[in-house]
């Protein structure tokens, strides 16, 4: 975790009166008055005047500037949306696990190391809003209402420097429909670079044109059914599993040249991945995959033209900080069949759990081009890394996998699969895009081939049997190779050495001639 915690610079330090503020169970009444303060609060019946740490949430609630309720606290941060109940004791629960948390301060830095490691501190009440406005707004005007003749502070909002605590437009336009009550004391207006500024990182995760982000490239995979079964959350709300067709060649861009988010900029635009030694950082996990692994995953991608997705099974050692990924699980679905979907994921799921697996990462197909991420699946990856982060008390780490089968710009006829990571952008550029960055692998040669790979190997052929977009192996993939001796050659490279296997193979291959 000493690594994990270098992966972003900036903005580290906050210095907010939260960070020491009072434990949830000491009553305010008992809160230390100011210095040489005797006289009684304006308004109160407290018998001194109570710093700013010791208005908490629950002296905001008894004296009705907040009321408890469901969903009516939130968080964004760096692009991202937390949500929490507020409780009748000043406690807040967030949605998406049920923690409890006892104050502001302890849930936003909760929630925003999860999206960036390297976060120090929450800031929780310039950053946690009630129904659209922040917190310390809150305790701003209880002051102007019971102490109108305390010293007002030298600073309210003390967000970290460059922080993006900007509510996103359409939460602005719900609170307005709701006709929520702002505190009394008016905003500033907003400039018009702002505005646009807001709109471009307007929930940064959806691609232009989109309602849901999509795992990797088009409408793909989502294994609905949630922890109880795999132990891990299971990239939920996203969308049936299902493949996009290869466009024409997209030119990869570096990371560098980005710049800002930009609505107007392709999604599928490629984009080069960046080495961890090239910023001056270590990886903050190990990974080690099976030979196995990276077979099934390169054969079910060269079945199609279009891509395909599935999901990586596998263990994650704490102790270690070793991920290790053990097994894939492809997708046999095809794109807007959501009852298959559904089908498809709670079979991957019962796998899982039979298994004694967790979900570790998802892997996808990039087929006639480079094994490089597109901004919308760098967009997704780092969605995918903060549900399966949120999803316990401790980082785990969400590994990416792109295979480019078919792509004439690799080295040989072995597939090019790459794995990658995405660093959140500096706290100070939250409009940018996350980093993708390469990932450094071992790999396992595994001493045989299992049933369940071969098995799984025959389900996809029959399901891509008589497909307009399965691959024709018969033709010509290059001057002297058909695209089944591009298989063959992709695959020989990770198939273990144990031939007994090998009559199977071509029964596997015998019968993807015959399909095709």
């Amino acid at each position: 975790m000493a690594a994990l915690a270098a992966a972003s610079p900036g903005g580290d330090e906050c210095l907010e009166e939260d960070e020491d503020e009072l434990e949830p169970g000491l009553d305010e009444a008992e809160a230390e008055p100011e210095t040489g303060s005797g006289t009684k609060a304006a308004g109160g019946t407290r018998g001194a005047v109570l710093t700013r740490r010791g208005i908490t949430l629950r002296v905001l609630l008894r004296d009705g500037l907040l009321e408890p309720a469901r969903g009516v606290l939130s968080i964004y941060y760096l692009g991202k949306k937390f949500v929490g109940d507020l409780g009748a004791d000043g406690t807040i629960t967030w949605q998406e696990t049920g923690q409890v948390f006892n104050s502001p301060s302890a849930w936003a830095t909760h929630c925003k190391r999860l999206v960036n490691p390297a976060k120090k501190s929450g800031c929780g009440w310039a950053s946690v809003r009630y129904k659209g406005q922040k917190l310390d707004q809150y305790k701003a005007a209880w002051l102007r209402k019971h102490q109108p003749n305390a010293p007002p502070p030298a600073e309210e909002s003390l967000a970290s420097e460059g922080e993006e605590e900007e509510m996103p437009e359409d939460e602005e336009e719900e609170a307005t429909r709701e006709g929520r009550a702002p505190v009394p004391e008016p905003t500033a207006t907003k400039k018009p670079e702002e505005r646009s500024k807001k709109q471009q990182c307007k929930n940064p995760a959806e691609p232009a044109g989109t309602g849901k982000v999509a795992l990797g490239g088009g409408s793909r995979g989502t294994l609905e059914n949630p922890a109880a079964v795999t132990g891990a959350l299971c990239f939920a709300d996203h969308g049936p599993p299902g493949k996009r067709l290869e466009s024409k060649p997209r030119v990869p861009v570096r990371y560098c040249t980005l710049g800002t988010r930009d609505s107007a900029r392709n999604p599928q635009t490629l984009v080069e991945v960046t080495s961890f030694a090239a910023i001056n950082k270590f990886q903050p996990f190990n990974v080690a995959i099976s030979s196995n692994v990276l077979l099934l995953l390169d054969f079910h991608s060269h079945l199609t033209r279009s891509e395909v997705v599935g999901y990586l099974g596998g263990r994650w050692d704490t102790n270690t900080q070793l991920l290790t990924v053990l097994r894939a699980f492809p997708c046999r679905t095809r794109l807007g069949d959501a009852e298959a979907a559904g089908a498809v994921e709670e079979e991957i799921c019962q796998s899982l759990f039979l298994r004694g697996l967790s979900l570790v990462g998802w892997y996808h197909s990039h087929p006639f081009g480079p094994a490089l991420p597109s901004l919308h699946d760098i967009d997704a990856q780092m969605d995918y890394q903060l549900k399966l982060q949120g999803s316990g008390n401790g980082f785990q780490p969400c590994l990416a996998l792109i295979c480019g089968p078919y792509y004439h710009g690799n080295p040989g006829v072995e597939s090019k699969i790459a794995p990658f990571w995405v660093m959140p952008p500096p706290e100070q550029r939250p409009n940018d895009y996350g980093i993708p960055m390469d990932v450094e692998v071992a790999y396992i040669q595994d001493g045989f081939l299992t049933n369940d790979v071969l098995q799984e190997m025959t389900l996809l052929v029959e399901f891509y049997k008589g497909a307009p977009d399965l691959v024709k192996f018969q033709e010509l993939w290059s001057q002297d190779q058909t695209y089944l001796d591009k298989l063959k050659g992709s695959l020989a490279s990770r198939t273990p050495k144990d031939q007994s296997f090998t009559h199977i193979l071509e029964q596997i291959y015998s019968l993807l001639k015959l399909s095709s």
